[in-house]
Formats: C-alpha cells, structure tokens, sequence
C-alpha cells in the first residue's frame, strides 16, 4: 500500500491533499460526510485581526470550468476563531493552518502574536489582501511590499510560516524569492486570478467591486506553470493548488515539485472532493508501483 504521509516543515501531514482556505469553511462542517483524519490538514476560512462582513452584492458566479468570487474575506475575526472555531477544529485528527490577512502589517503581526498561543501548526499568510495605506494595490503584487510584510511577520512568528503567493505579482518566481528571503519557511501557490462578469441585461459588471477572483479547473494549466517555476526558483517546501479536481490532478503538482497540494473550489461541486482525490493518488500509486510521494515529487 502506497504511502501518503507527508512531512512538512518537520511535521508529519497524514497525506498530501489539504482543505484549502475559503472552500472547506472549518473543516468540521464535513465531519458527518468524510473522515478528515485522511486528509494532511484543513485551512481555516481567512483571518483578520478583526471580523469582516464581507463584501455586499453578488459574491459567486460560476463561469465555464470555474468560479469567480467576490466574499471579501468574510469572517468572525482572529479572537472569535481562537475561542470558538479553534476548539472544534483540534477534534479532526489533522493539521490545522491558520490563514491570515490584514488590511496593515501591523494588523498582520497583531493577528500572528494572537495565533502564536494556540495550538494551530501552521500559519498561511494572504498576501493577495489589499494593502489599504498604500492604495490598496495587494502585498503579493509587488516584491518590495511582500518582503516587508512576510519580514515584519517572520519577526513575530513562533509558528511555521507559510506565504500563500498571488498568481497576480509582477513576477512570480520573483515574488517567491523575495518571500523566503524574508523569512518565508514555505510557500502555497496560487491564489485566484483577477477576473471580470458582466451582467448583460443590466449592462453592469456582476461584482460590486466589478474584479473578483477567478479559481476552479480553468486556472489549473497555468498554476501548474507556476507551481513548477517557484519549485525552480527556491528550496523550501511549495504547497501546489489551482483547479484541482482529481488525484491525477494533485500528482502533476506533485511531480511539477510541490510537497502537497491544496483543493479548494471542487468542494463547492463534491464535498467529498479532497478524500476522493486522496484515495486517487493512493490508486495510482499503488497501480504504478510508487510507495511514496518522494520518488516521484519534483521529477519533470
């Protein structure tokens, strides 16, 4: 039988496919349809040092092989998880990342002391937040923004610090660069692409804030692109999503280079998406004759 078990920055995840952050809420919301111990974690809807309401209008849009949301970062802030969500999450038998964003660096490192005291494994940083006292252009567009925020974060953190990059940055292989020249232990890519609907009948954009973020199987060719550029570019551990849907899926992000992988937006069409892929990648494995992930991670 093959071997999924993954170490991660010197844990060890009970396989390679991760809840991603936004797509699988807390994790126990699924504890009545999949055994969560199979997977190698659960990210936590994104933090904000305080809660959020979201963004008014339409927030989902589906578009051919994917989905464009507008949500805003709605959540109940980073106290109201430690106290109420936290608990829940500790019963499911997997790594919990902890995905933070903030509007300010300061909001960021306020946001990482709070986490440092509970017992989350990892934190994801979301440098796609828009940086509000610089025109709210995104940390992860520019390097020089990124590399202030993640040092300023790394400073602070007692946790292992993963940096979700933005397929939206000038220059992605840069951008990872500069994130593990400020600390960065590990990096998850991609979040979603800037993307646009128009209402026809209205003639008006979909979105309120008229760009939302594009994620779903038509994103995949590229953030395996990537993926597999950063894995080039730097040497800790890539955490590879976009467009995920099948195991066979997950093993070309894992073959591009990535240590695991993160399924996000096939949740929202099977709830049982991310144990359903875990036992693909097993198949497969099992059928070619791989034992574990390692002979074969990083081979093209």
């Amino acid at each position: 039988m093959a071997d999924l078990r993954v170490n991660l920055l010197s844990k060890t995840l009970n396989g390679p496919v991760i809840g991603a952050s936004g797509t699988y809420g807390y994790g126990v919301e699924y504890a009545d349809m999949v055994d969560l111990s199979k997977l190698g974690g659960v990210c936590s809807k994104g933090l904000t040092l305080n809660g959020k309401p979201g963004n008014e209008g339409e927030r989902l849009w589906e578009t051919p092989s994917g989905l464009i949301n507008s949500i805003g970062l709605q959540n109940p802030g980073v106290q109201h998880f430690i106290d109420h969500e936290l608990p829940e999450m500790q019963t499911m038998g997997t790594a919990i990342f902890a995905n933070l964003g903030g509007g300010c660096v300061e909001d960021y490192e306020e946001g990482t002391r709070m986490l440092n005291k509970t017992p989350v494994d990892f934190i994801e940083l979301n440098i796609s937040c828009p940086n509000v006292k610089h025109g709210g252009i995104a940390y992860g567009v520019k390097a020089e923004s990124a590399k202030e925020v993640v040092s300023r974060v790394k400073a602070v953190c007692e946790k292992p610090l993963i940096v979700k990059l933005s397929p939206n940055a000038e220059n992605i292989s840069e951008m990872a660069a500069a994130c593990v020249e400020a600390g960065a232990d590990a990096l998850s890519l991609v979040n979603t692409f800037q993307a646009m609907a128009i209402d026809l009948e209205r003639r008006q954009p979909v979105f309120k804030n008229v760009y939302a973020g594009l994620s779903g199987a038509a994103i995949r060719p590229i953030a395996l692109r990537m993926v597999h550029q950063v894995c080039k570019t730097v040497d800790v551990p890539v955490i590879g999503l976009g467009g995920i849907t099948t195991g066979r899926d997950a093993l070309e992000f894992i073959m591009a280079g990535a240590c695991a992988v993160q399924v996000g937006t096939a949740n929202f069409a099977d709830p049982k998406a991310c144990t359903n892929i875990t036992e693909e990648i097993a198949a497969w494995m099992d059928k070619n004759g791989v034992k574990t992930l390692d002979e074969i991670r990083g081979c093209v």
